[in-house]
């Protein structure tokens, strides 16, 4: 998680904020915003864990909840307290998702709509799920989400990389081994990071153990036809795109179509 690669990525040439309040990022927030608010109970504690600039800490902050939120990248923590300090409910402290400074039982929910993606080995995963069962008080809630495996390969297809024979290599390599490495650098093709198997991701939640509820497709087909872009400006339009991913999100078959995928599992009140 703090590998060079990364932290450039996100510190020179990728805006997530950005990326998540135009486009179709404003399907994966809605997406995102709908799962995780079926599972929170109210007015709760949440762990905002590679919460970035805190584009999910400002939706929970107005739903009434608690937020701490902890990002590995000290510009992250810097641009999410200027931005939304003034709330009472609200901290942001730099911090490793494989070693959280928390108390044991001490949250409600604990959010991983990130890391996940960047721990290219299976071992760091297992930590950062193992820290979010220990901070989380028994009964409380994990939300992680992950890359799909399969991604690149239709990213390639909906915007034309796959005719590069670079961008072809990066993608056989994704889907053989899940490790995606980008050596051109060009933030179009994202940086170093790990795409799950729809299966991979809440079986990582059942080994350190936690009970799972859900595994779910986030975007579904939507994510991938730009034409879609304009719909998403309009809440009728929108809705239908909305209804269409909500349609397929827990259909195995089609799970890997999504460009996200999000586990939910829950610490038992015995642990």
């Amino acid at each position: 998680m703090a590998e060079p690669p990364i932290h450039d990525h996100y510190d020179t040439a990728f805006d997530e904020d950005t990326r998540l309040r135009q486009g179709l990022g404003l399907l994966e927030l809605a997406r995102v915003q709908e799962i995780v608010r079926r599972h929170l109970p109210p007015a709760a504690r949440v762990l905002d864990v590679g919460g970035a600039t805190g584009v999910h800490a400002e939706w929970l902050l107005a739903d009434g909840h608690t937020v701490h939120l902890v990002d590995l990248l000290p510009g992250h923590v810097a641009r999410a307290a200027q931005n939304l300090g003034r709330h009472e409910r609200f901290t942001a402290t730099v911090g490793d998702a494989r070693a959280l400074a928390l108390p044991d039982a001490s949250v409600d929910a604990v959010l991983l709509l990130g890391p996940l993606y960047h721990l290219t080995d299976r071992a760091d995963r297992l930590a950062a799920w193992r820290e979010a069962l220990r901070v989380v008080e028994p009964g409380g809630v994990v939300v992680a989400m992950a890359i799909s495996r399969f991604a690149s390969l239709f990213d390639g297809l909906a915007q034309g990389y796959l005719f590069d024979p670079a961008f072809r290599a990066i993608v056989a390599q994704d889907l053989a081994t899940g490790v995606h490495e980008n050596p051109t650098g060009d933030p179009r093709w994202f940086t170093t990071a790990y795409f799950h198997r729809p299966e991979e991701l809440p079986a990582e939640a059942t080994e350190v153990g936690l009970d799972v509820e859900e595994t779910v497709g986030v975007e579904g087909l939507a994510h991938w036809i730009r034409p879609l872009v304009p719909a998403l400006d309009d809440a009728g339009d929108r809705e239908v795109v909305l209804a269409s991913a909500r349609a397929i999100e827990a259909e195995p078959s089609l799970l890997g179509l999504s460009s996200h995928l999000v586990t939910v599992a829950r610490r038992r009140r015995s642990s």
